[in-house]
């Protein structure tokens, strides 16, 4: 084989931003205001968490954009915990991040399966089985096409990802151009119990969880021009929309539901196309929410198995998981694997809310850990000239105190799910151990 080619930056500063953009904006702002809002009690508390979520996310994706400036090695996580710390802590988070991606997956089939689930069958059999059971098909089918090669799950990819932004927009214009013909906006909501701080904490949890995947931002600083300059302006104007956008949603479902409506509404998209147009927009908008949160789901899909090839070259994991069809460029092995990990935890769980509160334990704990290893890179002074965040030590430790304090939260209301996610955890130990002895032999070096 030939000398691989090198990244050369082709993006410019607006390409960037959106490609951040993306990175943030999924489903749960679909699913999540409902969530926020019973947690919260009340519109002040509301907003204070989204607004405050958004932030902490800013500040986390200059984190990660200089972990990643600093660090440009393929392998994301893994590769560079193992290089800060240790291979056996990088493999165990790794492990963890791995079956909670599928169980993200699989809280987003959820979504979907919650929108399109009414529109589908009659009242009667609408409920937590029927909501599994299509939300399981839907993740069996976007396998199925993918497991058939990767340019037809990219095909799919391009058609349900424009779904999404399309209806963002056309719900904030309809809100208040339309306002007039919605029903009179249910009163606050109370049935949040407790003092202001342990509410609000409560409401960061889903906010976190819509606000995640700007930590991505680690493996755009080879791709953007003058990075050093431009990479600041870029993940601002990215995060920054998202902000905006989600304020602006979550204000256009209290200007037409209020905020008690919100609470009571956990289809809340759906619930305000109905209050503005009646069933037929219910029924149109929950569609879209359904192909967008397809959308999301085939996304993790594609990517996810050549994390299990990275792993597999490192000898950490069977050589089986990271071969890939040359006809197809499917990782046949690798892509059963994840549905494995996307099915168990929606089975074992049962509902969205289950596997957010999974999820964000498990995401916050490994974003933190990654985001400490700023500190080893900056005493190192590696990547010294690169890009270099502002407001250093104070702002990366401000983050990492706020990712603590939302799993600590999860875990007192979650106990169960925090013990599960440890155990998860630790078993990455022995299964390092083995796969170092029984595959290490046979993986190919990882390169320089």
């Amino acid at each position: 084989m030939g000398e691989a080619a090198r990244i050369e930056p082709r993006l410019s500063t607006f390409d960037t931003a959106m490609v951040v953009f993306s990175l943030v904006v999924g489903i749960g702002i679909f699913r999540t205001p409902a969530i926020v809002a019973r947690a919260a009690g009340g519109s002040m508390l509301f907003f204070t968490a989204w607004i405050l979520a958004g932030a902490v996310s800013l500040i986390g994706a200059f984190v990660f954009a200089e972990i990643g400036v600093r660090h440009p090695r393929a392998g994301g996580y893994y590769r560079v915990v193992a290089d800060c710390y240790h291979p056996a802590l990088a493999f165990m988070l790794n492990w963890s991040q791995t079956i909670m991606q599928g169980a993200g997956a699989a809280g987003v089939a959820f979504i979907g399966a919650d929108y399109l689930g009414p529109m589908l069958l009659p009242a009667r059999y609408v409920n937590a089985h029927a909501t599994l059971a299509l939300a399981c098909a839907t993740m069996l089918v976007l396998l199925a096409f993918n497991y058939r090669g990767v340019s037809l799950g990219a095909r799919a990819q391009n058609v349900l990802s424009l779904l999404k932004i399309a209806l963002m927009a056309a719900l904030v214009i309809a809100a208040f151009a339309l306002a007039r013909r919605a029903p009179l906006a249910a009163g606050p909501h109370s049935a949040a119990q407790g003092p202001w701080p342990l509410r609000l904490a409560t409401a960061l949890v889903p906010c976190f969880y819509a606000y995640g995947g700007y930590h991505l931002t680690m493996n755009l600083g080879a791709d953007l021009k003058d990075a050093r300059g431009r990479f600041p302006l870029a993940i601002a104007a990215g995060v920054l929309t998202v902000v905006t956008l989600y304020l602006l949603l979550n204000l256009a479902y209290q200007h037409v539901l209020g905020a008690g409506g919100v609470a009571d509404s956990p289809l809340v998209a759906a619930a305000l196309t109905g209050a503005l147009f009646g069933a037929a927009g219910k029924a149109v908008v929950s569609v879209v929410v359904f192909f967008s949160a397809a959308g999301f789901v085939n996304a993790t899909i594609v990517h996810m198995p050549r994390t299990f090839y990275a792993m597999a070259e490192d000898g950490v994991l069977p050589q089986a998981l990271g071969k890939v069809n040359a006809r197809t460029q499917a990782q046949e092995a690798g892509l059963l694997f994840f549905g494995a990990t996307m099915l168990v935890p929606a089975l074992v769980l049962g509902s969205f809310a289950k596997l957010l509160d999974y999820v964000i334990l498990v995401d916050t704990v490994t974003l933190a850990v990654v985001a400490s290893t700023l500190f080893v890179l900056r005493r190192g002074a590696q990547g010294e000239g690169g890009f270099a965040m502002r407001g250093y030590p104070l702002l990366p430790a401000f983050y990492i105190l706020c990712l603590l304090t939302v799993a600590v939260r999860v875990a007192v209301l979650q106990p169960a799910l925090a013990l599960g996610g440890g155990a998860i955890f630790l078993t990455g130990w022995p299964l390092f151990r083995f796969g170092r002895r029984l595959f290490g032999a046979s993986a190919r070096p990882s390169g320089s």
